[in-house]
């Protein structure tokens, strides 16, 4: 059998915003809005367009459903990229063969279905561009129309405010993955392997100029990445009889990142955190390291005759990439009754613990935790809380780094289906009643609230916990009706 699509889309975005503001309001509410303001404040007005066209087609090929081919291409113009390299054309294929479809196959009665797949393709990235990244931008100078010098003056072109890129493209990656997929024993153990890797090229940055510039940074094409990872899958129902079921979901990853190269920028600093620490950056990016590694100095602990923290030179210090993350679903049930809870884990990784410096810097009227209480008081002490004061003993180094690594037990839910016969006069299939517990239990030897948020959300800064919002224990009480 032969399929075959082609199809188009196309986005536009048309952004206008007016704002005012006055200042020194009434507080008796007898006159509202902008009106009850005294003093006239700020007039601002913002107009923004981008917009978006692609153009996409695909052929699938399916030989006595044991060969499969699928041919993809896709063609997207952004209103982002300069002129001339607006376009990019992303190919890709993939091929399966199931080998359990074969007739030397037949005699395995114990193998429902075993498919080997491959594949290869491209993909283009623009996301995190402004709308108007790739051209030059200037600010607009006002005069004080009131002052007799500027009585006839309009608002003029003013300094430059933004610098364009004329050569700004698509990121690129290239992506090739082999996997293969198991059914066994009449769909009771199901298996499936992954394996990938991506190679991305002209990475998408936000390029910093040193301060003596006439502006803050330039969007760039800036470098080369690559990734890889394997990735693992089971679903098995292990009990299926007398009214009882049990099934389990297990998965399993190992990623890794490597940042191959940078043009313009060789070093990159990221998550400036406690003000403890004059907002120091604790991740570094550079070549031939993967992205959200903490950089600082070594510490050694306290002297024990100045009470300060005795440093060694600066360093890799953390990475926030775990070895590998997991998850596993039991769901049981017997007759109407059901249960079923999901653990996740994440093995290998750092975190930064910047709230920690906040809670232990004893150099201003915070509260404080009651680590302090050990602090060094006199020479001789022997202790691993320096003395109090000052923020030489605070920065950025691997005192604050901790393990991340955790289990959780990430939701239960209980659950009664109730089917009888007297429902049906009232037009009810069936009710039923649960609750569900979100977040019940942690273990893990991180000392904040919660090894699993961060400050960031962005790759290039992960791991990083400075006041950051715990996952709360929530508890759910419900009813569901079918009528």
């Amino acid at each position: 059998s032969l399929e075959a699509m082609v199809g188009t889309s196309a986005t536009t975005s048309d952004y206008q915003a007016l704002t005012a503001g006055k200042n020194y309001l009434m507080s008796d509410h007898s006159v509202f809005g902008l009106n009850a303001g005294n003093k006239p404040g700020s007039i601002g007005q913002n107009w923004s367009k981008w917009s978006i066209m692609s153009y996409l087609g695909r052929i699938s090929y399916n030989y006595s459903s044991r060969y499969y081919i699928t041919a993809n291409f896709r063609a997207d113009g952004s209103s982002k990229l300069a002129p001339g390299h607006k376009w990019g054309f992303f190919p890709s294929v993939s091929a399966a063969w199931r080998i359990s479809g074969e007739p030397w196959m037949e005699g395995v009665s114990w193998l429902d279905d075993l498919k080997l797949r491959a594949g290869w393709g491209q993909l283009g990235n623009q996301a995190g561009l402004a709308d108007y990244a790739w051209v030059e931008k200037y600010g607009i100078t006002y005069y004080d129309y009131t002052k007799p010098e500027y009585a006839t003056a309009v608002p003029t072109i003013g300094n430059l405010s933004a610098m364009g890129n004329t050569d700004l493209t698509w990121e690129t990656t290239n992506q090739a993955n082999v996997g293969i997929d198991f059914s066994m024993f009449g769909g009771r153990r199901n298996l499936t392997m992954d394996g990938y890797y991506k190679y991305t090229t002209d990475l998408l940055l936000n390029v910093p100029f040193p301060s003596t510039a006439k502006v803050g940074s330039i969007y760039r094409n800036e470098g080369e990445m690559s990734n890889w990872g394997i990735e693992f899958s089971l679903n098995s129902v292990n009990i299926d009889r007398n009214n009882f079921r049990w099934n389990t979901d297990f998965n399993i990853s190992m990623n890794r990142n490597r940042l191959e190269s940078l043009r313009l920028q060789k070093i990159y600093y990221f998550a400036g955190t406690s003000d403890q620490q004059g907002r120091e950056s604790v991740i570094r990016m550079e070549e031939g390291h993967p992205l959200s590694q903490f950089y600082g100095y070594v510490s050694r602990g306290v002297d024990s005759q100045t009470g300060n923290i005795v440093y060694a030179d600066k360093t890799w210090i953390g990475d926030a990439n775990p070895d590998f993350t997991f998850g596993l679903t039991n769901t049981l049930t017997w007759k109407g009754l059901s249960l079923s809870f999901l653990i996740t884990g994440s093995v290998g990784n750092d975190i930064y613990n910047a709230s920690r410096v906040e809670l232990v810097s004893m150099n201003n009227g915070y509260n404080q935790i009651t680590d302090v209480l050990r602090r060094w008081r006199s020479p001789g002490d022997v202790t691993d809380m320096p003395k109090a004061g000052g923020t030489d003993n605070l920065k950025v180094s691997s005192r604050f780094v901790e393990d991340g690594s955790y289990v959780k037990l990430k939701n239960i839910t209980l659950a009664y289906d109730i089917r009888h016969h007297a429902l049906k006069k009232a037009h009810i299939s069936s009710i039923r009643p649960y609750i569900t517990c979100g977040n019940v239990l942690t273990l893990t030897k991180y000392s904040g609230y919660d090894p699993e948020v961060s400050e960031y959300t962005a790759a290039t800064k992960m791991g990083v916990d400075w006041g950051s919002y715990p996952n709360v224990k929530t508890f759910i009480f419900g009813l569901n009706v079918e009528f």
